[in-house]
């Protein structure tokens, strides 16, 4: 029985995990984190790199430990109610209601919005090019081509050359500015690694890891690995690979965004800082190869997510929409989010993502110690409703002031959170409910309580 990898297997499986996890929206949070960072952009970034990266490492992880095929079956160990609830939220936040349309917004605002020039038909524009790009996600979404493949093997080539590009001449040829006085803003002034540890969360990589993390052992056995602890052995191998160059080009572009600095204000979100940092650099040139290599990498993503969600969907509701219905109506609604903008998006997505990420994490750590208390459900179930309990405070308190809910509402929530809720203030609210849930579940299996 085959062991291990062997060092060719093991590139072409990382670099298979890179691509699975790394996309052209991943960018625009760390740059603009670089630039609100400022001189605390080190601490920032060790923490983002916690959540951005090491996160769905340990999510394939899970997966493979707990021998599970899908999200469903692994939500299941909390809960038969539950894993309907945590697979629909988990792929509704990686699809249609964020993860989709950030898609389309981003190639806009790093390749169509500098071209406007402040054009009071922006959002007109916006509304055109988001047309256009859901109309390509519908027709290769219904019938899949080799294009994409095409697509999959060229142009996300092509954007990392160009990236690379980027990075090392605004590394040779730095925009003039004093890195080490560059004033940090709001948290990063005060707590800039947990503040880069929620930031991790926008990448949306670890609950997608959930999600998608089959696909990359399924990968591994067909190579020949079929023990349990060979394959674990074996996602750490080809995930360190993958991880690692996710983690260097989080690092560079970060550094990057801190020195843009030196000539540019802070921006109102990543895509913007891309796009200006391109521009001094190549000139409208670089706004093109943007808009390309970006839509494009941005394209193939969106399909491949519809797909997922209409698949998903459909296996979960076989009687109420087939999975052309669910991939129209997924595509439609992506379409409609778009148009409220990048801006608009990631503000709603925060919330969800202070909600959904203590529930991912809460799973993917009993899954990987689950061979401790035999998988046992109560722990499961009482670890994960316990920290659900916290994760709502975390959605309350996140959410916009002046929208849905009342500001005096989630004031109160607040006060009450900062007050009795442990960590609450550095976005670590979640980790004594978990704690607790974990010991109450151990207590329960030991003395046998049904």
């Amino acid at each position: 029985m085959k062991k291990s990898l062997n060092f060719k297997e093991s590139i072409i499986v990382g670099s298979m995990f890179f691509g699975m996890f790394f996309g052209a929206g991943n960018l625009i949070f760390p740059v603009l984190m670089g630039q609100l960072a400022g001189k605390n952009s080190i601490p920032a970034i060790v923490g983002f790199v916690l959540t951005g990266v090491s996160l769905p490492l340990l999510g394939v992880v899970c997966i493979g430990v707990s021998k599970k095929n899908s999200l469903f079956e692994l939500a299941g160990l909390v809960g038969d109610k539950y894993k309907y609830f945590f697979t629909m939220i988990l792929y509704l936040t990686i699809g249609p209601f964020f993860a989709i349309p950030r898609c389309a917004t981003t190639s806009f605002t790093v390749g169509i919005k500098p071209l406007l020039l402040n054009s009071p038909n922006e959002k007109l524009f916006l509304f055109l090019f988001s047309l256009a790009f859901f109309t390509l996600v519908l027709i290769f979404a219904l019938k899949p081509s080799g294009i994409m493949n095409y697509i999959g093997k060229y142009i996300n080539p092509l954007f990392l050359i160009f990236l690379t590009i980027l990075i090392v001449v605004a590394f040779v040829n730095p925009i003039p500015n004093q890195q080490d006085v560059i004033e940090a803003s709001g948290d990063y002034a005060t707590i800039p690694f947990f503040k880069g540890f929620i930031e991790g969360y926008n990448t949306m990589d670890a609950i997608a890891s959930l999600a998608f993390g089959i696909t990359i052992i399924t990968v591994i056995k067909n190579l020949g690995i079929t023990d349990e602890t060979s394959i674990t052995l074996s996602i750490f191998k080809t995930g360190i690979i993958g991880c690692s160059l996710m983690a260097i080009i989080y690092f560079l572009t970060t550094i990057m965004g801190t020195m843009s600095r030196g000539m540019y204000d802070i921006q109102s979100n990543g895509g913007d800082v891309l796009a200006i940092i391109s521009t001094h650099y190549f000139g409208r040139i670089g706004i093109y190869i943007l808009l390309i290599t970006v839509t494009l990498a941005c394209l193939k993503t969106s399909i491949a997510l519809v797909v997922s969600c209409s698949e998903i969907f459909s296996k979960m509701f076989p009687n109420i929409l087939s999975m052309t219905k669910w991939t129209v109506i997924f595509t439609v609604f992506s379409f409609i989010v778009s148009n409220f903008g990048l801006n608009a998006i990631i503000t709603y997505a925060v919330p969800v993502l202070m909600f959904i990420y203590p529930l991912a994490i809460s799973i993917i750590l009993l899954s990987i110690f689950g061979k401790f208390f035999n998988y046992d459900r109560r722990v499961y179930a009482t670890t994960t409703y316990i920290t659900l309990l916290a994760a709502v405070l975390d959605f309350i308190v996140a959410f916009p002031k002046d929208s849905i809910l009342p500001n005096t509402f989630i004031e109160n929530v607040e006060g009450f959170a900062f007050n009795y809720i442990p960590f609450f203030e550095l976005g670590l609210g979640w980790t004594v409910p978990m704690i607790v849930g974990v010991i109450i579940g151990i207590i329960l299996k030991k003395i046998n309580c049904r």
